[in-house]
């Protein structure tokens, strides 16, 4: 198989790992239109741009061009676990939950008062569930100035009535993100479940709901409500604040 077809068929795989193929774009800091190109098989990259690609994706450069049904080096005891691993994350069946803007308010350890507010960005692509999930730990100053220590990346699955969100952050700090929800028993649609958070003092199990929302909200705007709200304020839908109270 020629050098282009084998780049083109292991990016397409690499690039179904992540939220889209402009999220993955935005993140390297490619032309959108030249990494199609790769992902068509009708061009290379330069030496400096596939360095970048091997670093982003956290493979080396042989596993980019290698043949895709050429398996992993023999005496890697740990590549069938990885693939099993991997297959289980993206196979069917895929969660019951539309694509669209979602809040999601996680408990704050030690205050009961508080909750952190993330948006969620749910993206269904056939039998594949994909997100990201941004969190910031104030309002920032409409420009994009506010600290913002989450931005992960996943999948969504559905096991056993509950849907689990499995991703990375792709900040800094890299850490796996983990949550897992199910429709609560009500008549409004809203999910709960728990989290596993990252705190100054290391991962925390906490209390989470998530609810889609429907007022068509921009994205920009969106992001400006991702950060941490206080139970009082008026601005937090009234069924989570009572949700979370019942979480205490």
């Amino acid at each position: 198989m020629p050098i282009r077809e084998n780049l083109a068929a292991n990016l397409r795989r690499l690039v179904q790992r992540h939220a889209s193929v402009s999220a993955v774009c935005r993140e390297l800091g490619i032309n959108r239109t030249q990494f199609e190109r790769y992902l068509q098989g009708k061009a290379v990259p330069n030496k400096t741009t596939a360095r970048l690609i091997c670093d982003y994706f956290k493979i080396d450069e042989n596993e980019l061009y290698r043949e895709p049904a050429v398996p992993a080096a023999k005496g890697d005891g740990n590549a069938s676990l990885r693939e099993a691993l991997y297959e289980n994350m993206v196979r069917p069946p895929s969660p019951a939950i539309a694509g669209g803007t979602y809040f999601t308010y996680f408990s704050v350890p030690g205050r009961p008062d508080l909750l952190m507010r993330s948006v969620t960005f749910l993206r269904r692509e056939a039998e594949l569930v994909t997100f990201r999930r941004v969190t910031r730990w104030a309002p920032g100053d409409g420009q994009g100035g506010a600290r913002m220590p989450g931005n992960h990346y996943g999948v969504a699955i559905s096991r056993l009535n509950w849907i689990y969100f499995t991703g990375i952050n792709r900040r800094q700090t890299s850490e796996p993100s983990i949550m897992t929800v199910q429709w609560a028993p009500i008549s409004e649609p809203v999910l709960v479940g728990r989290a596993i958070v990252l705190t100054g003092s290391g991962p925390a199990f906490v209390p989470v709901i998530m609810r889609q929302d429907f007022t068509r909200v921009s994205m920009k705007r969106a992001l400006q409500m991702a950060h941490i709200v206080s139970l009082d304020d008026p601005s937090v839908d009234r069924l989570v604040v009572s949700l979370a109270r019942g979480t205490r």
